[in-house]
């Protein structure tokens, strides 16, 4: 595995600070999210030009990390017409920004029905469904155009929710720009935990040659919801009474995905290096 971890959960700091910080600690890679690691300015569409790029590309060069995922965690279904043209630009940006950054992937969730980003059962229906496949047509023509791939990630609270669901996406839109970003635990809920393995199978049946970038966290149950915790510290499994079954998914990773970039959520820097620790100890043992 290329592990990696996610550029706002490290202690912030400047970008010339910042990239070496995340070396330091063994990372490969890392998921960054501009306007959630950058507080030395403001992200945005104006500021996303083939310098700002380039200037990371060089950091991220000279310290020997990837740019595994540029996030751009927007809701390509947002009902505000406005809104939504809006997102779409900042989506063609962050394409074009990730064409001059040489990063692996853009990535982005699936989106909801509503402005508030939030979970409705309206979110599940295949009308919810189509919309996204339509919205996110063009988006995935643009990074064509570019060279870019671009990776949904599904959630169970957004419109793509399942690995079936996924597969749906993918081959309406048929393009090898468009790749799958895959997180088992935001596949699940309180009531599919005891199918934890069965997904995480499913996933690699269904899913396998689409699969660009694993992220890798763990849960806790915490009343009717899931919180996420990092990856090794999870628990309220039905079957088990831990958490995510990590030697399953590192078998399969290991098996299928060798040097997939895998990148850490829900570390803090207090123990974001334990956390990579107990994955290398993991994928070395299964």
């Amino acid at each position: 595995m290329r592990i990696g971890i996610r550029a706002h959960d490290v202690a912030y700091a400047p970008l010339e600070e910042l990239i070496p910080n995340i070396h330091a600690q063994g990372f490969h890679c890392m998921h960054i999210a501009l306007s959630k690691s950058i507080k030395e300015f403001k992200p945005g569409v104006e500021t996303m030009t083939p310098g700002l790029a380039m200037y990371i590309k060089e950091l991220c060069t000279e310290n020997k990390v990837d740019v595994a995922v540029l996030g751009c965690y927007l809701n390509l279904c947002n009902p505000n017409p406005e809104k939504h043209k809006e997102i779409v630009e900042k989506y063609k940006a962050h394409i074009r920004f990730a064409s001059i950054l040489g990063c692996g992937v853009v990535g982005t969730e699936t989106g909801a029905v509503n402005e508030e980003y939030k979970y409705e059962p309206a979110n599940h229906s295949e009308e919810a469904l189509q919309c996204f496949i339509d919205n996110l047509r063009p988006i995935v023509k643009y990074a064509e155009q570019f060279g870019v791939i671009v990776a949904i990630e599904p959630v169970w609270k957004h419109i793509v929710y399942t690995v079936e669901r996924a597969r749906k996406v993918l081959d309406a839109i048929d393009s090898p720009n468009l790749q799958i970003i895959f997180d088992p635990v935001n596949l699940l809920c309180v009531d599919n935990l005891a199918q934890q393995d069965e997904i995480i199978e499913k996933a690699f049946d269904l899913l396998l040659k689409d699969i660009a970038v694993v992220h890798c966290k763990d849960y806790i149950v915490e009343g009717s919801e899931l919180k996420s915790v990092a990856a090794g510290t999870g628990k309220g499994n039905p079957v088990t009474g831990g958490g995510l079954n990590y030697p399953l998914l590192l078998k399969k990773i290991k098996e299928h995905k060798p040097y997939v970039h895998c990148t850490l959520e829900n570390t803090v820097p207090e123990n974001a290096v334990a956390t990579r620790e107990f994955m290398e100890r993991t994928y070395a043992s299964v």
